[in-house]
């Protein structure tokens, strides 16, 4: 019969459980730990699988949201100098003429920075996913949250602002590469913390930018509501790049792992990760 857990391996536990799921199975070599449940009960199976495709579909989108951003950034600077020349007391037959169409532009701008992020939002959350699932595999024992997170997380109102930081957390530490011996070896969490840090910062700035901007009227406020909106636009930039090496940082230490578990194991049922 099969497990009662997993429903895909024979039960050979008097607990109709498998040897993956009850854990009885000796542990994998290369530094592999047994799938045992980690939080929220999910169990993985023998290998994980690979995240270096989704990797580099968010790898290009990310690149596609800073285009958007870049675009909206000189946008943006065309309508804070327009409204700002309109401000300082220039002719409204010229300038305002002017103002307008720029701000035409910086709508277009901010409709095509929606559109990206929010198509580089859903890949980027199935490739957290993928290494969500994968940390379960390398060592189910250092994740502080269920797989389910790696999603849900997201649209928890405030507490989205740390959940998936420690579901990242949990990730990075299960995919670092054994050292000799089997031995774990700690990698610094520089490219996560950077880019958290830069994502929380960016996402907050915008929602200030936003708020400012659809209160703005006169033509100083607007000038003054544009700046405000460009400089959250460059955070966004900068965060997008440091998401970019988080995402390879990650994605290569988790080819590493399953690399090495591939290179001791002469041979295996399951298909490993390539």
């Amino acid at each position: 019969m099969l497990c009662t857990r997993c429903r895909t391996r024979t039960a050979v536990t008097a607990d109709d459980l498998c040897t993956f799921c009850s854990g009885t199975r000796p542990p994998l070599p290369g530094g592999l730990m047994a799938p045992v449940p980690g939080p929220g009960g999910w169990t993985a199976g023998a290998w994980p699988r690979s995240p270096v495709a989704l990797a580099r579909a968010v790898t290009v989108l990310l690149g596609v949201v800073i285009a958007a951003d870049v675009f909206a950034v000189v946008t943006g600077l065309r309508v804070r100098s327009r409204w700002g020349a309109l401000a300082e007391g220039g002719s409204p037959d010229v300038h305002m003429r002017a103002a307008q169409i720029a701000e035409r532009y910086f709508v277009l701008a901010a409709l095509v920075q929606g559109t990206a992020l929010v198509v580089t939002a859903i890949v980027f959350v199935v490739w957290f996913h993928r290494t969500r699932r994968n940390a379960e595999v390398f060592h189910a024992g250092v994740q502080r949250l269920g797989p389910g997170w790696a999603i849900g997380g997201w649209f928890v109102p405030i507490a989205n602002l740390w959940i998936p930081y420690r579901v990242a957390s949990g990730v990075w530490e299960a995919s670092a590469q054994t050292g000799p011996g089997d031995g774990w070896r700690t990698v610094p969490k520089t490219p996560l913390k950077l880019w958290w840090g830069a994502w929380v910062l960016s996402l907050l700035a915008t929602r200030v930018a936003e708020k400012i901007w659809s209160r703005a009227f006169e033509p100083e406020e607007v000038a003054r509501a544009a700046g405000l909106v460009v400089a959250s636009d460059a955070l966004d930039i900068v965060a997008a790049v440091l998401a970019i090496l988080f995402v390879r940082a990650l994605t290569r230490m988790q080819v590493e792992r399953a690399a090495r578990a591939v290179n001791s194991v002469p041979a295996v049922s399951d298909a490993p990760l390539k």
